[in-house]
Order: structure tokens, then C-alpha cells, then sequence
């Protein structure tokens, strides 16, 4: 009927779902499946780098004095216009004894015309105090007081006003000689201390390259961790990765099997009930025939009495009381059953269980067959490690410092001395500066304590006697000061020359040129050194590098490895090629093999008894007899009808005789319905719900027991190459993703040995925070100091 169909092609449906599965699973194999995309935690992080020594960069402050600098810096231009003596310097540097007089003068012209000033000054300026003191002994220069005339008072106020201004310069320079002089002597110390000290640091740092290159390859650490603890999940990744990727088809499979199992269990019952129920409708028949007969025959004569009224309608009904359904000529199905007797021989629910189980426990049993493999990685990764310490102990860099090395240390020893004398130098300088600044200021209090007494002087005219004394008071301050003047002014001279001659010769010839990067072209022009200042060599520069080069190299933030271009002698992109390091690595896993997908489906007994069940002709019964007896009643009439007719007519009838006869033949008919036919046709139905379950499943059933078969089998046999084929795809993405590991890690060793833990930027700041030091916090103080007492000097 209507259900069976359904079921059937339910049935169907199910069965071609199972065959695009498997079909998919075939065409489909594991191992062309992509590796899981990396997450972020791919990226290996090296925060922890080489931690090297920094020089501080100095840089020029900006101060009020700037202005004085910059007219400094202009007087100096200005009296020295030439250019770097190149010629000169090189004959002075490779040939002393050969240098001539007329050159040096030649380039200090600017200096030489200053000295030549200053020693007329230094003469003229004592011998002008002695004519000065030779006249005021005879009373002929002044001293005296004169009588108060309009004219005299004018000249008093020019007088007065020209000193005032010429004393406010005084005061002004004076100071400024004050404040730059404190500010050479607050720089000179540090400014000293900071050439061993820088000279030290840049030691350090050259000899912490070795420890650098050893931090950078202990750091081998983070990918080892890393790919350990990969290591610790990979078999269960694996076993999880088989099962995910299998479960489907291995799963669809133990149902299929599980349903022919049941049809085998199902088709028993139906078969067992089906000829039990034949057999019994068929004796149930032959009881109930000569009862029908006898009933049919009393119920006829009954009706057939002519003393019965209104009977014949109902007589025609009584003479077709006869038996229908004759189940003892349906097919027998004894040949079937004695076909599948005894069967099921095997336990389909318990294979089925260990089945089930066997693949559920492939991720427990790729931890165990992976567990040495995996302890032979982490033995493979220690001896990596050690591989990758041969780039330490190979590493070239520390041959090529240990030179520069050598040359600071013998310029930090050479330098001693020379640091000593200038401080000592300095000291003077201060000590005579500050004494000189004092004298200035004596000279200065002389004078203005005179223009004050004469001021009020003046203002006291009215009293003859007050007048002339402070007047002349007045005046004697004013002679005091000038003798001072005279007297000390060939002094002051003398240290303005000195200290404008070194201080106007360091700005002019060094600071001025190592601004301008003259000085750099004039060390790295071939012969201008003499072999024993051969920088080049004594830095272990290349031949075809130059100190410009090298400053603007370092000063961009290169390291010594490109500066020092090592790579002409030490390839280390070949020893940081991947392969000399995971080899072993790689090798192990391509070469593992495990056997992780054996699963017995279904065992030989459980094969047979399918087999069996196939063969037993099951589907050679006519199951179509079956259901053109059930379409037969039981008897021909109905029993119930034909009693319903009988009680009807008792109630019609005058003879009660006869109304008698046919309530008990009502009665009889009733109680054979009740107790025959019904049980019967309870057998009946039973019968129909079997035989619609063999119908169905009849047709079918060696083509889904042999497709069955072939699915188990078939799913047997791929399972141990598809969870080989998963195996070796798992294997090759964990493989490419711990080679990321020791790539990221040898690309970052590489980037960090060349630019990182050699970088040769605190050579340039060096050499920027001694330009820094010497002339612009000892120079342009220095400058302005000789400056500004000069401009004392002048006005005295």
C-alpha cells in the first residue's frame, strides 16, 4: 500500500546518500585537503634584543650668548678667509722638519696682522703710562682745579658723558669676560673627562659584539619552545584530524550494516510469523467447513419452510454461506526458513559496538604509535640547537674589531697627557682671566667713584672749601684708575692674544672645517696622513671605503657588518640557509609511517550470515498469492448480515415454532462469527502486515546486502589509506609550519647580526659630540671670552 511505497523509497534515498558519500570520500582523498590557515600565534616574537651600549647624543644649547658667538664667529671669518691648507697640513703631518716659515705665515696672515697690533699695543700702551706719569710729576697733566668758566663746564659734561659710555661698555664686556670664562671652565672638566670615557664606551662596545651575537643566538630558545610545545599536541591533533575526516563515511557504513542486521532479525519474525499463521487459518479453514455446511443446510430448510413468512428475500444470502480464503494453497515458506535457521550466528550489535569503538579510539592510538617519533624530534631539535651555536663561534666580526680596539686603546692612553696639559692650561687661564677681570673692575669702581665725587663736586660750588676737596678727591680716583689702566693693560693684551690666537685657530682651522666635512676629505685623500695615523687601517675600513663614507654610513644607522662589508669574507646567508638546520627535522617526519585506520566492520561470521540471508530466497516467495487470498473473506457471507436477516424475520413471523428456529440459528451464526471467524480474520491481518514487509523488502534485498558488502568492505579497505593519506597531509602542514619557526628565526638572526648587535651609529655620535664639545661648548665661550676682554682692553 501507500506506507510500504513510502518506506521503500525512504529506503532509496537513504542508500544513494550512501553511495555520494563514499563516492565523494574516494574521488576526494585527504591528502589533497589544505592545512588549516596560521593564527596569529605563527608569529614568532623577539623582543628581547641585543641590548647594546648607546653613546648619548650631545647636542648645542641654545643660549643669550648666541649673538656675542655669531659676532665672534663673523671677526673670525673675517680675519681668517683661507680655506683648509691642505698642502700644508700634509707636509707638517708626514715631513715636520720640512715645513716652511713663509707657509705658515701665508695662512695666518689674519694672525700674524693681530700680533702685530697687539705687540704695539703691549708697547705703546706702558710707554704712553710712563710719558703719562713723567708729566704728572712735573704738574703739566692735570690734577689741579681751575676756576669754574661756562666754557670749562661744557667740556666737564663731554668728558663725563664719554666716560660714563666708555665705562658701561666696560661693565658690559667685563661681565660677559666673567660669565663665558666660568662657562669655558664648567665645560672644560666634562668636556675632558667625556674623550677617555667616550673612547671607553665605544671599547665596550666593540667587545660586547661577541656576547651580542651569543644573545642573538640563544634566542634559538623561542622557536624550540615553540615547536615543542607543537610537539606535545601534534599525535592528538593527528588522531583527531583522522576521525573528524573519516567519521562521516565510517559512521554512514556501521548504519548501513546496522540496518541489514536488523532486516535479517526483522525478516525472521515476519517469516516465522507468516508460516505459523498460514497454517494455522489453513487447519482454522478445514475445522470451520463442516460446521459452515451443517449451518447452511439447517439455515436453508429454515428458510425454504413454507410456514415461514417473508423468507425467500434471505434465502438466496443462506445458500451462498460458503468458505472463502484457502490459505493451504498459498507458497510455503518452510524451504526459506530452513535456508536462514540459526542465523544470526554472529553478534551484529556487539560488532558493530567494537567497530565503533575501534574508530572512536584512533586519536588515543595516534598518541601512543606517534609518542617515539615524537620524542626523536625533540632530540632532533637539541642537536639544532647546537648546530645553530656554530654561527656564534664562526662569526668573523670580532677579527675585524679587535684592531679598532687596539687603536682606542692607544688613543685613550695617548690622549692622557695632552688632557692633563690643557686642563692645566686652563686652569692659568682662569686663574689669570678672573684676576685681570678683577683689576678691570677696580679700574671700573676708580672711575665711576671719581665721575661721582666730581659730579658732586660740581654740585657744591656754593661751599669754596667742600668744593675743592671733593673735586679733587674726585680726580685722584680718576688718576688712580688710569694708572691701573696703564699699568696692567700690557697684560691684558697678552692673554686677549693668547687666548684669540688658540681659540681663533681651533675655530677657524677645525671647528669651521669639521662642519663643512673638510677635515673628513682631507683624511681620506690618499698620502695626506703618514702611515702611523693610517685610519683606514688602523679601523680595518675596506680599501675602497673612505672616513666620509664610513661617517655617513654610521651616522644613517648601518651596521659594521655593511660599513666593514663582511660579507665579501664570511657568506652568512649561507650559514643561515634553513635546510643545514631542519633536515633531520624534515626527514623524520617524511619518513613516519603508522598504521592508524585498520577497523573491522564486519567480521567473516557476521559476512556469512548476510551472505546467507541474501541466498535463502527470500525473494523467490510469490508473496502476490498471499495477497490475493487476504482479498478473500473468510466465508463467502457475512455471518453477521445473514444473523441480522434471521433476527429481522423472527419478528415477522406468526409461527412461533418457527420464529424460535430462526432466533437460534441467529444465535448460531452469531457465536460462529465470534468464535471462528473473527480469530480468523485477526490471523488474517497479522498475515498482511508480514507479507507487506517481505513484499517490500523482497524485491531489494540482495541488491542492499550486496551493496552493503561492498560498502563495508570497501570502507575497510580505504580506511588504513585515507587515515595514511590524512596522516602524511597533517605531517606536511605541521612541517611547513614549524619550518616558518626556524625561518622567522634565521631571518631575524640575519637582520639582527647585520644592523643590530654591530651597529657603528655610536662611532658617528662620537665623533658628532666631540665636534659638540670642543666648539661649541669650549670654542664659542672661549671666543667670546678673549672677545669681550678685548673689548675691555680697547676702551680702557
Amino acid at each position: 500500500g501507500a506506507p510500504g511505497s513510502l518506506l521503500a523509497t525512504a529506503g532509496t534515498m537513504r542508500a544513494a546518500g550512501l553511495l555520494l558519500l563514499l563516492a565523494w570520500a574516494l574521488l576526494h582523498p585527504a591528502a589533497g585537503q589544505q592545512c588549516h590557515p596560521s593564527g596569529p600565534g605563527g608569529v614568532l616574537r623577539f623582543t628581547d634584543r641585543h641590548a647594546e651600549l648607546r653613546v648619548p647624543a650631545l647636542h648645542r644649547v641654545p643660549s643669550p650668548l648666541d649673538p656675542l658667538y655669531g659676532l665672534v664667529r663673523r671677526c673670525l671669518d673675517l680675519i681668517q678667509q683661507n680655506p683648509l691648507p691642505t698642502e700644508l697640513l700634509r707636509t707638517a703631518l708626514n715631513d715636520p722638519g720640512s715645513v716652511r716659515t713663509s707657509q705658515v705665515v701665508q695662512y695666518e696672515l689674519g694672525y700674524v696682522v693681530c700680533a702685530a697690533v697687539a705687540l704695539l699695543f703691549t708697547v705703546a700702551v706702558p710707554v704712553a703710562g710712563m710719558c703719562f706719569c713723567y708729566c704728572r710729576s712735573r704738574r703739566r697733566c692735570g690734577g689741579r682745579l681751575r676756576a669754574h668758566r661756562r666754557s670749562l663746564g661744557c667740556r666737564r659734561r663731554c668728558l663725563l658723558a664719554c666716560l660714563s659710555f666708555t665705562s658701561l661698555i666696560i661693565l658690559v664686556s667685563v661681565t660677559c669676560a666673567f660669565v663665558t670664562s666660568q662657562r669655558v671652565k664648567g665645560q672644560m672638566e666634562p668636556g675632558l673627562g667625556a674623550v677617555p670615557s667616550t673612547l671607553r664606551t665605544l671599547r665596550q662596545h666593540l667587545a660586547n659584539v661577541p656576547q651580542g651575537v651569543q644573545m642573538v643566538v640563544d634566542k634559538f630558545e623561542v622557536p624550540r619552545k615553540q615547536i615543542i610545545s607543537d610537539l606535545g599536541g601534534l599525535s592528538r591533533s593527528v588522531g583527531l584530524s583522522i576521525h573528524a575526516q573519516l567519521k562521516a563515511v565510517t559512521y554512514a557504513a556501521l548504519a548501513e550494516l546496522q540496518d541489514r542486521a536488523g532486516d535479517l532479525q526483522t525478516s525472521l519474525h515476519h517469516l516465522q510469523i507468516l508460516h505459523r499463521t498460514a497454517r494455522a487459518l489453513a487447519a482454522a479453514r478445514a475445522e470451520l467447513e463442516p460446521a459452515l455446511q451443517e449451518r447452511r443446510g439447517r439455515v436453508v430448510a429454515l428458510l425454504d419452510d413454507p410456514r415461514c413468512t417473508s423468507c425467500a428475500s434471505a434465502l438466496g444470502r443462506a445458500q451462498g454461506l460458503e468458505l472463502g480464503a484457502d490459505y493451504g494453497k498459498v507458497p510455503s515458506v518452510e524451504k526459506v526458513l530452513k535456508a536462514l535457521a540459526g542465523l544470526p550466528r554472529s553478534d551484529f550489535a556487539e560488532m558493530i559496538r567494537q567497530g565503533n569503538g575501534t574508530f572512536n579510539s584512533i586519536p588515543e592510538l595516534a598518541v601512543e604509535r606517534m609518542a617515539q617519533v615524537t620524542q626523536d624530534l625533540r632530540g632532533d631539535l637539541a642537536r639544532t640547537a647546537e648546530k645553530v651555536q656554530s654561527i656564534a663561534d664562526g662569526f668573523p666580526l670580532p677579527d675585524y674589531t679587535r684592531p679598532a680596539s687596539e687603536a682606542l686603546v692607544k688613543a685613550e692612553e695617548r690622549s692622557r697627557p695632552y688632557l692633563r696639559e690643557v686642563e692645566r692650561f686652563e686652569r692659568y687661564r682662569w686663574i689669570a682671566g678672573t684676576v685681570l677681570c678683577s683689576i678691570i673692575l677696580l679700574i671700573l669702581l676708580c672711575n665711576v667713584t671719581g665721575m661721582a665725587l666730581g659730579a658732586y663736586g660740581l654740585s657744591k660750588r656754593e661751599d669754596p672749601s667742600d668744593y675743592e676737596c671733593r673735586g679733587e678727591a674726585g680726580a685722584k680716583f680718576l688718576l688712580v684708575g688710569v694708572g691701573l689702566a696703564f699699568l696692567f693693560s700690557w697684560l691684558l693684551i697678552l692673554l686677549v692674544f693668547a687666548t684669540f690666537l688658540v681659540g681663533g685657530n681651533i675655530q677657524t682651522l677645525v671647528c669651521r672645517n669639521w662642519v663643512n666635512q673638510e677635515i673628513y676629505k682631507f683624511i681620506d685623500t690618499p698620502g695626506n696622513l703618514p702611515p702611523s695615523m693610517n685610519l683606514t687601517r688602523q679601523l680595518n675600513l675596506r680599501r675602497d671605503s673612505n672616513l666620509s663614507s664610513t661617517y655617513r654610513e654610521c651616522k644613517s644607522g648601518a651596521g659594521l657588518w655593511e660599513v666593514l662589508q663582511l660579507d665579501r669574507s664570511y657568506d652568512l646567508d649561507e650559514h643561515l640557509k634553513s635546510p643545514k638546520y631542519t633536515a633531520d627535522f624534515q626527514k623524520r617526519l617524511g619518513d613516519f609511517t603508522a598504521n592508524l585506520g585498520e577497523v573491522r566492520l564486519l567480521r567473516s561470521e557476521g559476512r556469512q550470515d548476510l551472505e546467507t540471508f541474501a541466498r535463502s530466497g527470500l525473494d523467490e516467495v510469490d508473496y502476490g498469492r498471499f495477497q490475493e487470498e487476504m482479498k478473500n473473506p473468510v466465508v463467502q457471507t457475512s455471518l453477521p448480515g445473514l444473523a441480522r436477516n434471521l433476527e429481522g424475520l423472527q419478528k415477522m413471523q406468526r409461527n412461533s415454532t418457527v420464529a424460535g428456529r430462526l432466533a437460534a440459528e441467529a444465535r448460531a451464526l452469531w457465536h460462529m462469527q465470534n468464535s471462528t471467524v473473527q480469530s480468523q480474520e485477526a490471523l488474517v491481518a497479522k498475515l498482511g502486515e508480514s507479507v507487506q514487509f517481505l513484499s517490500r523488502l523482497a524485491p531489494h534485498l540482495k541488491e542492499r546486502v550486496k551493496r552493503t558488502l561492498a560498502t563495508t568492505a570497501s570502507v575497510e579497505a580505504r580506511l588504513p589509506v585515507q587515515a595514511q593519506q590524512i596522516l602524511r597531509q597533517e605531517l606536511g602542514c605541521f612541517t611547513r609550519k614549524e619550518l616558518r619557526y626556524f625561518a622567522q628565526y634565521l631571518n631575524w638572526v640575519g637582520q639582527t647580526l647585520r644592523e643590530d648587535v654591530a651597529s657603528c651609529q655610536p662611532l658617528a655620535t662620537a665623533l658628532d659630540n666631540g665636534r659638540v664639545i670642543l666648539c661649541d661648548r669650549i670654542a664659542e665661550p672661549w671666543n667670546a671670552f678673549w672677545f669681550s676682554l678685548g673689548c675691555c682692553t680697547f676702551f680702557l
